[in-house]
């Protein structure tokens, strides 16, 4: 299923980063799971309706725990043209499964685990993602715009750009 071994990235540090999140969870502890968390946000209406095409909303609704690195609806309109439409298609599925479990970490990271690191952490996709908190938080080159929006399984983490995969 979607639990892989996960390169953790340990350590207990003491900067968390200047993020809102009790605008998504309603505090530490959250009553929604990562897809109902996601919906009620209303700025992830393209990445829910992703995870609805590829099949995956089940997953993640499921136990986690999970840390998923969530593109907004700017992030999708940044694509080219015509891109979500395509990896909507039913003939994509497995494209659009593969993009969006790139977003997935099997595990729960919170901000604190990580800040002033740098790390490869694996995916469920399978491939590592190049996480630096040195100075902010870059995945890949998407910015973490917020960070640690609780879900009662798992966090989400809101990027500025949607993450490819190499092939």
């Amino acid at each position: 299923m979607l639990r892989r071994t996960f390169f953790s990235l340990m350590g207990g540090a003491a900067i968390t980063l200047a993020a809102s999140t009790s605008s998504f969870a309603g505090g530490t502890k959250a009553k929604m799971d990562i897809v109902d968390t996601a919906v009620n946000a209303g700025s992830f209406t393209t990445l829910v309706a992703a995870v609805q095409a590829a099949g995956l909303v089940d997953v993640l609704k499921g136990d986690g725990p999970f840390t998923v690195f969530a593109p907004t609806d700017a992030a999708f309109a940044a694509l080219p043209a015509g891109t979500v439409e395509n990896l909507l298609k039913p003939e994509n599925k497995d494209q659009l499964v593969a993009i969006l479990t790139y977003h997935v970490i099997p595990s729960q990271v919170m901000s604190g685990d990580i800040a002033g690191k740098k790390a490869d952490v694996a995916t469920v996709q399978g491939s590592d993602l190049a996480v630096d908190a040195t100075s902010g938080v870059m995945i890949n080159d998407a910015s973490v715009t917020t960070a640690d929006v609780i879900a009662k399984n798992g966090v989400i983490h809101v990027i500025d750009s949607v993450l490819i995969p190499s092939s």
